[in-house]
């Protein structure tokens, strides 16, 4: 289980950021500061996209080894046979693990790269994770409804966490970027994502439980700590759009930081709901 956990986290995160950056890179910095931005970060981003691969298989090998009741079972060649051609979850990962594939190897092509095939291969590798969770309790048309919340909750995730590592990066190139100007461009955009993050999680709630304040069983305590770091990251967006605005921000650098760490901390609490029952074991 705590492997199962740590692999989910690491995936969210990497697939997180690549679709963030894809997104908003082009957006947020100015043409001359593009090339070295991404002299700076694509390695980085490499390696991302690398964690994303290698996180994916292990949750794939952690989840067979759960399906089957521990690893020396569930990493066998035919229990991996039957959980990726038998199960719905084994349809939908397969391809998504091929997506991520397609996604290193693009990441390793040497030299410049358009950002139209970056964000394309981060959506379908992001938008391919909305079927396999919760949501595949559902059937028919809202099974349907819920997938599609679930993709804009995975991508306005994304996009704010990926944005946020752009921010943080461009501080590293003060000479070609200025940092207090890529934030402000950013300002008009973190708050409302923040928002559908919380708009979306608020719905998942609601139909997963049946209540909008959950009590009484593990899923419910963290989705409380989640809940609390959204709302922290809710205010901190808000914050940094005030300060973006001010001639000279103070601590806009450290607000973004603890809001990017307040997402990852929320990120523990998704890759840990996961893998718990919404409603408490003996209740319809």
């Amino acid at each position: 289980m705590t492997l199962l956990v740590l692999f989910r986290l690491v995936h969210f995160i990497s697939l997180m950021t690549l679709f963030g950056v894809a997104l908003f890179r082009p957006l947020l910095i100015e043409a001359r500061g593009l090339p070295p931005l991404r002299r700076l970060m694509d390695p980085f981003l490499c390696m991302v996209a690398l964690f994303a691969l290698l996180s994916g298989f292990g949750w794939l090998l952690a989840t067979s080894a759960q399906m089957a009741g521990g690893w020396p079972a569930g990493i066998q060649p035919a229990t991996l046979r039957t959980v990726l051609f038998g199960t719905f979850f084994g349809h939908v990962f397969g391809v998504h693990l091929v997506l991520c594939l397609v996604q290193l190897v693009y990441w390793r092509i040497p030299g410049w790269r358009s950002h139209t095939p970056a964000l394309a291969l981060g959506t379908l590798a992001l938008g391919t994770l909305a079927p396999v969770g919760h949501s595949a309790m559902f059937s028919g048309l809202g099974g349907g409804l819920m997938v599609l919340n679930q993709l804009a909750h995975l991508l306005a995730t994304g996009a704010w966490i990926g944005a946020l590592v752009v921010i943080i990066c461009a501080k590293f190139k003060p000479q070609l970027i200025e940092f207090n100007e890529v934030a402000k461009r950013f300002s008009p955009y973190g708050t409302p994502l923040v928002g559908v993050i919380l708009l979306t999680g608020v719905v998942n709630v609601r139909v997963l439980t049946g209540q909008f304040l959950p009590s009484g069983s593990p899923f419910a305590t963290v989705l409380a700590v989640k809940a609390v770091l959204v709302l922290a990251m809710l205010a901190l967006a808000l914050y940094n759009r005030v300060q973006a605005r001010r001639e000279q921000p103070k601590g806009l650098l450290l607000s973004v930081c603890v809001e990017w760490c307040c997402g990852a901390a929320a990120l523990v609490a998704v890759a840990l709901l996961g893998t718990l029952a919404p409603v408490p074991l003996g209740v319809v």
